[in-house]
């Protein structure tokens, strides 16, 4: 591993280790360069501010945790993925939720959820002809209602089971896919 990548990961250690017990808006660069040991300027040198080390906390460790998990057959373990490292990082995804870098968040979740759905369209119409602009509107359309689904759910204090939640999900999806991609296939 780089010596750059090992020291945006102590960044990142420390400031999910600072979240645990204070806001993102009341941290401070020098209490995350404090809390590891690093100076300003090796902070500075690998990000712009600390709203740039959260997304690429979300950028790196997140979206690596779905990669094996983007076919028809596995979407609800990429979407388990999802849930699994919001509880194994609580504190940092419910305190980014809550500030200013709840866009972060956002991001991460849309990103990575587009993603995956994305492949499932493709794959699933990988015999049709559908036009992209259709494909990318089912993706973005599912896309945004699982994501509105997750930041409910950890508004409402996550106590939901997420498998639960994916098995009322998988109820709604089996088949909606290759039905929507049928109609838009007739109309092309």
């Amino acid at each position: 591993m780089s010596s750059s990548l090992l020291t945006k990961k102590a960044l990142a250690n420390a400031l999910k280790e600072l979240m645990k017990d204070t806001p993102l808006h009341k941290i401070s660069v020098k209490n995350i360069v404090d809390t590891c040991g690093l100076n300003r300027q090796t902070f500075y040198y690998h990000f712009q501010d600390i709203f740039d080390l959260v997304g690429w906390i979300y950028n790196t460790e997140a979206i690596e945790s779905i990669a094996h998990y983007t076919t028809y057959n596995t979407w609800k373990d990429g979407f388990y993925k999802i849930f699994q490292y919001i509880e194994n990082n609580k504190p940092f995804c419910v305190n980014t939720l809550n500030s200013l870098g709840r866009n972060h968040l956002d991001m991460y979740l849309y990103s990575v959820t587009n993603e995956l759905l994305l492949r499932v369209v493709n794959e699933v119409s990988s015999n049709m002809k559908v036009k992209e602009v259709d494909k990318n509107f089912i993706a973005n359309f599912y896309t945004l209602a699982f994501t509105g689904l997750v930041i409910q759910w950890m508004k409402e204090g996550m106590k939901e089971s997420p498998k639960l939640i994916i098995e009322k999900l998988s109820e709604l999806i089996e088949g909606s896919f290759m039905r929507a991609l049928q109609r838009y296939e007739k109309k092309s």
